[in-house]
Order: C-alpha cells, then sequence, then structure tokens
C-alpha cells in the first residue's frame, strides 16, 4: 500500500502519467477513502503511511521523503550519486557550457553548482538571448531538465502572468521561460520581486492563497535581444548572455551530453565553488556584467517613448477626450510608477524635439476619477490649472501608436 498516503485527514495516490515525450511524470492525486477500502478492503487502510501534512525541502544529494513527519513534494532524482568523477571525463559538456556562458565560464560551472548544492540560495536571472538560430538555448534548458528533473518547469509568457501559478510557485527550483517577451512594466516588477523572494503566496482555483517558502530560479529564454523585458539603468538582478550560433553540430551531440550526464553530476555534488559569496545573489555586478545586458538597458531607454505614447493614450480613453494637456512636470509624474525615473530632458527630447509640440502658456484640465454624491457612483472630474504645456489630440496619439 506504498502508493497511498494520508495526509492530515485526507488521501492520496502516488500515480505515475505516461507524458507525450516518453516520460512516466509521477503525479500525487487526491484518492477517497471509500475506493480505497472497495480496492483493498478496509483492513488495507492501517497500512497506509499517514503524515500530518506537506512541505517543500529541496535537497539534490540528501534528499527526506518524510521531514519531522511532513511529506516533502519536492521530486526525488533519479541520479546515482556514487559515481566517482573521473577528469577529463566530460569534455562535450565543458565545450558546451563554454558555448553558453563565454569567458564567465567558471561563474557559470559556480551557478549550476550552487543552484544543486544549495537549492535555496538565491541567485542572478539567468537570460539566454540571440536572435539567430541553432544556438543552442533550448538545449540548455533541456539538458538543466535532464539534471534536475521535476524540479524545473518551462513555461510560457502567459503562464508566468496568470494569476493561477501554483503549478509553477510552489515548490519548483527553476522556473524556464521560452520565448519570452514581458514587456509590460509590471511583468518586470513581478520577476524582480520574486527573484529575491523568500516568501509567496501561490493561487490554485478554488483553493485558499497559502503563504509558501519561495526558492525559485528564473531562466529566460529570447530570439529578442533588446527588448524582450523591461529594466533601468541600476538594475543588477539580471544575468544576459548574447549565445552565438553552434558550429559543427555533431548529429550525435545532445547524446553525448546525456552520456555524460552522471559524470556531471557526480562533478557539481563534490565540487567547490570557485567563487566565494559577495552579495545576496552570491555574485557582484560586475562578476555578472556583459554588454548583452547594456544593450538590454538601452533597449529599455528606447521604449519610454512607446510607454509614454500607451499612457496618453489610455488616458484619453478612460476620460474619454479628443484631447488632453499636460506640462512636462504632468508627465514625468504619470511615470513615476513606472521604469522610467525619467529627467525633464528626457522628455523634452521626445516631446519638444521629436515630436515637435509646443508648450505655451495656457489653461488646461487635470482629469480624475471621484465619487459623485448624489449617486454615490465613480465620475469624471477635473480640476482647472495654468502651466506651459502641451497638447495631445487623440489624431496625435493614434499616429503615434500606428508609427
Amino acid at each position: 500500500m506504498k502508493e497511498y498516503l494520508r495526509i492530515g485527514t485526507n488521501y492520496y495516490k502516488k500515480v505515475y502519467q505516461p507524458q507525450i515525450n516518453g516520460e512516466i511524470l509521477p503525479v500525487i492525486v487526491p484518492w477517497k477513502r471509500q475506493t480505497i477500502i472497495d480496492d483493498h478492503k478496509k483492513e488495507g487502510l492501517e497500512s497506509i503511511d499517514k503524515y500530518e501534512g506537506f512541505t517543500v525541502i529541496p535537497s539534490h544529494s540528501n534528499y527526506q521523503y518524510s521531514v519531522k513527519n511532513f511529506y516533502n513534494l519536492y521530486a526525488p532524482l533519479t541520479h546515482n550519486l556514487d559515481i566517482e568523477f573521473l577528469t577529463g571525463s566530460i569534455p562535450t559538456t565543458i565545450s558546451f557550457l563554454r558555448h553558453i556562458f563565454g569567458k564567465q565560464l567558471e561563474f557559470g560551472l559556480d551557478y549550476i553548482s550552487l543552484l544543486w548544492q544549495n537549492p535555496t540560495q538565491i541567485l542572478p536571472i539567468l537570460c539566454l538571448i540571440s536572435s539567430e538560430r541553432n544556438t543552442g538555448k533550448t538545449t540548455f534548458l533541456n539538458w538543466m531538465k535532464s539534471i534536475f528533473q521535476d524540479n524545473m518547469t518551462t513555461n510560457t509568457n502567459d503562464d508566468f502572468r496568470s494569476r493561477f501559478n501554483s503549478d509553477w510557485a510552489h515548490g519548483k527550483l527553476i522556473i524556464a521561460i521560452d520565448e519570452v517577451l514581458l514587456e509590460r512594466r509590471e511583468d518586470s516588477e513581478r520577476l524582480k520581486n520574486l527573484s529575491t523572494a523568500k516568501n509567496f503566496k501561490p493561487e490554485a482555483k478554488g483553493k485558499d492563497k497559502v503563504e509558501v517558502r519561495f526558492f525559485g530560479h528564473f531562466i529566460l529564454c529570447s530570439n529578442n535581444e533588446d527588448n524582450f523585458i523591461m529594466i533601468d539603468d541600476k538594475e543588477i538582478r539580471f544575468w544576459v548572455l548574447k549565445i552565438s550560433p553552434l558550429e559543427n553540430v555533431d548529429s550525435d551531440f545532445e547524446d553525448k551530453l546525456l552520456e555524460e550526464l552522471p559524470q556531471f553530476i557526480a562533478f557539481i555534488n563534490k565540487r567547490k565553488i570557485s567563487c566565494p559569496k559577495k552579495t545576496r545573489m552570491w555574485f557582484t555586478p560586475e562578476q555578472i556584467h556583459t554588454t548583452a545586458l547594456d544593450n538590454l538597458k538601452k533597449g529599455t531607454k528606447a521604449n519610454l517613448e512607446k510607454e509614454l505614447i500607451v499612457t496618453i493614450d489610455e488616458l484619453l480613453k478612460e476620460y474619454d477626450l479628443q484631447e488632453i494637456k499636460f506640462t512636462t512636470e504632468d508627465l514625468q509624474d504619470l511615470l513615476k510608477d513606472s521604469l522610467y525615473k525619467t529627467p525633464r530632458n528626457k522628455i523634452i527630447e521626445i516631446v519638444k524635439v521629436k515630436w515637435g509640440l509646443k508648450n505655451p502658456n495656457s489653461s488646461y484640465y487635470k482629469y480624475h476619477h471621484s465619487i459623485n454624491p448624489g449617486t454615490n457612483e465613480w465620475q469624471v472630474s477635473h480640476q482647472g490649472k495654468k502651466g506651459r504645456c502641451y497638447t495631445f489630440t487623440k489624431e496625435f496619439i493614434d499616429s503615434l501608436l500606428k508609427c
């Protein structure tokens, strides 16, 4: 009866679900007490292992199914850890990792070793980018999945944005997002917050939120090199690597990687971390700095104009207006909650120089929502102001959106 569990007062069964790729995924599903009795008679209930509740304790070299009589939902690995690492036994793996991490190979080995040896350690958000094909980004994700197995999940942009996130936010060591395009500022803020969060409240359909320990690490892959995500000049949480195309790829390349996997796991299981911990994300910004990160920051700056256009368009629609006026200070205020803590000269450069708008002294209205005391409903209100303001017509903003 080892396939059954009693967690608290509820019964579960461990089943093995076949996947489309031929793999077998272990899943714990609710199981009715009466069904167990029907299948195994009432006496069968006595032999079922009983636990106080669920927990998630990540470990790869000292895994425990039960921790203080709580059932561990962190997935056990199937690797043989008794293999002795033989020097020079992983040439294909080292060559591949040198292709991915380049001159930062030692930091890359530290990154993977830390995931294995110290899974709750906060680490940078690893980003693999390239507009070219056949670079090995997806191969790297598949290879990491082979190492960490069911403790890694690969999501889409919509999966990450979904409010129902318990499938990846609870108990997963690595959360990969392939072909990532998180161009909204709330996406970036959420990702940054999660990358350093210690606790999180995952949400599942029909279940209450419960705060859990969060130890997830993000790996992003994108074909968009310059603006797959919005980050500011001072951002230090992203490790961005531009990956070049693989040269002279052996048709058996991935098979050779898998053949070397037992030796590589023996290697990272006992490998000494070469870089001592210097920040809460282990590495310093200087250690993981790349030209690709600088280009991403420049791409984000270029998106300031787009952010401004979209924000003004939303306000025109929200207040049902054909035109709206703002001073430079008003425009700064509009962007205060975005990634762009923008100085006056940057806004003037876009609005006055690039768009060619004038800002003469004039009267204008500042709009906001308020409660109508008579109907107790929301209404659009406005307050008269004076200043040097720009006029944005709906027609003009529509033309910018089409560019």
